[in-house]
C-alpha cells in the first residue's frame, strides 16, 4: 500500500514538472507577424550560405529560399526531407517508409550526388554511397531555426556535390535548446 502511494506521487509531481516545462516551451514560440514588419526590416533579413556570410537576403547573389522554424512548426512535417517540401524548385519524393530521393533542378535519385547537404556549414555527405543518407540525419525539428536552400550551382564556392544546389539546416544555439523534451504523436504513417 505505501508503495504504491509513492508511485502515485511520483507521477503526480512527474505531470506537474512535464506541464510547467511544456508551458514554457509554448512561451518560447513567440510569433514573428510579417505582416508587422516594414519593407526595409523584411529586406533585411540575414542569411549565410549563399556566401559564407551574413548577409541580407535581398542582397545575395543567388535563388536563396528560408524555410524558418515557424514555417516547420506550423506545417506539421515530421521529417527534415518533409520540411523541404517547403522550398520552391526542390523535388522530394519517398522511396518507401524511410527512404528519400531529393534534389534541385531534376536528376532525382536515391542519393543524389549533386546537391550539397550541410548542417551547421558542415557536410553530412556519405563518400562510401556517394549521397546522404537522410534517415540518418538525427537533428530534431524543434532544434532548427531555419533551413537556406539555394538553388543553383555553388561549387565554386562550397567546393564538389554544390552543383544543382545546397541546404543548410542551421540549428538553435544549445541555450535556447536546454530543458526538457517531450514529444506525443499518433497516426499510422511511419509504423514500418
Amino acid at each position: 500500500m505505501n508503495s504504491i502511494y509513492h508511485i502515485s506521487l511520483g507521477i503526480i509531481c512527474a505531470i506537474i514538472v512535464l506541464n510547467s516545462e511544456i508551458t514554457r516551451s509554448q512561451e518560447q514560440y513567440s510569433k514573428l507577424d510579417l505582416t508587422e514588419l516594414s519593407i526595409e526590416e523584411l529586406m533585411s533579413i540575414e542569411v549565410t550560405s549563399a556566401s559564407k556570410k551574413e548577409e541580407p537576403l535581398f542582397d545575395t547573389p543567388s535563388a536563396v529560399y528560408v524555410i524558418t522554424s515557424e514555417d516547420i512548426r506550423r506545417s506539421g512535417v515530421t521529417s527534415i526531407p518533409e520540411a523541404l517540401r517547403l522550398a520552391p524548385g526542390v523535388e522530394v519524393a519517398q522511396l518507401d517508409a524511410n527512404k528519400w530521393a531529393i534534389s534541385i533542378r531534376g536528376f532525382n535519385e536515391r542519393f543524389s550526388t549533386k546537391l550539397l547537404v550541410l548542417i551547421d556549414g558542415r557536410s553530412v555527405y556519405t563518400p562510401l554511397f556517394a549521397g546522404v543518407f537522410w534517415e540518418e540525419i538525427d537533428t530534431l525539428l524543434e532544434d532548427i531555426d531555419r533551413i537556406e536552400v539555394i538553388r543553383g550551382p555553388g561549387g565554386t564556392l562550397w567546393g564538389s556535390n554544390a552543383v544543382n544546389g545546397v541546404i543548410n539546416i542551421i540549428t538553435k544555439h544549445t541555450k535556447d535548446t536546454q530543458g526538457i523534451y517531450v514529444k506525443l504523436g499518433a497516426g499510422n504513417e511511419e509504423q514500418g
